[in-house]
């Protein structure tokens, strides 16, 4: 596909805006379809994520290694990541399960102006062969992993992660003070309703998602992350109930 075609066509989010029958979230075309903006919309920082996963990657990819974008969606965090990496000897793969993701996430990277080759992957990220890694993404994908199955990912990450490489982890997160889970829920609901989302939208979008991401708190993430094998976990960023953590392998 040439550069000059023109990307898939992406619509408002107004999948919740009606009453529906309650079904749990799943990323089917439907989602494809509104994704950019839901996620901009329903994520606070997602906009200043996205491009310092590219700052980070330029200081953190290696030469000759693989970086890897586990649960790529429609590719944002991937582009971040091509952009960042300063070598020509690099392989970037990016993985998602959902073949509708896939499709529009092809139609961005042939559009964009870059000319290192990125590998998609349609699979299960935990079925991912990882090796030699110097950076690998999971922007906001743990969270829909069964928790029962996030520690054995984790390892086989910090496991292929050479030394020195790192493991750029997004989360929604909750608190153990039942106090803050409850003004940082308040304050992100209404950073939803600050960007145009009805009540009704907010209330059947939690009831549809809160069977599938499974939230964890902060503390339980950096314990699991030294339990993989990382030897140092940071906060780089937090936006209410939402972070964004470097965990990095000693030389």
């Amino acid at each position: 596909m040439s550069k000059t075609d023109r990307s898939p066509e992406q619509q408002t989010d107004r999948l919740f805006a009606t009453e529906r029958e309650p079904d749990d979230f799943r990323f089917d075309a439907a989602v494809a379809r509104v994704f950019p903006d839901m996620i901009r919309r329903s994520v606070p920082g997602y906009t200043t994520i996205i491009p310092m996963i590219e700052v980070i990657t330029e200081q953190y990819a290696q030469a000759g290694s693989n970086c890897y974008d586990l649960g790529c969606s429609l590719g944002a965090s991937t582009l971040a990541m091509r952009h960042g990496i300063g070598f020509d000897n690099c392989s970037l793969v990016g993985v998602d399960n959902s073949a509708a993701m896939l499709e529009r996430c092809e139609h961005h990277i042939a559009l964009d102006d870059h000319s290192l080759p990125v590998n998609l992957r349609c699979e299960d990220i935990q079925e991912t062969e990882l090796a030699n890694a110097s950076v690998t993404t999971l922007n906001f994908t743990l969270q829909f992993v069964p928790p029962e199955q996030r520690n054995s990912l984790l390892r086989k990450i910090a496991k292929a992660t050479l030394p020195g490489g790192v493991l750029i982890l997004s989360e929604k997160i909750r608190f153990d003070s039942e106090s803050e889970q409850s003004v940082q829920t308040r304050l992100h609901h209404e950073f939803k309703r600050a960007n145009g989302y009805s009540d009704l939208e907010i209330s059947q979008k939690r009831s549809a998602i809160e069977q599938v991401l499974i939230p964890e708190t902060l503390d339980a993430h950096k314990q699991r992350l030294k339990d993989a094998g990382f030897d140092r976990v940071l906060v780089w960023y937090q936006c209410f109930n939402f972070v964004s953590m470097l965990a990095i392998k000693a030389n």
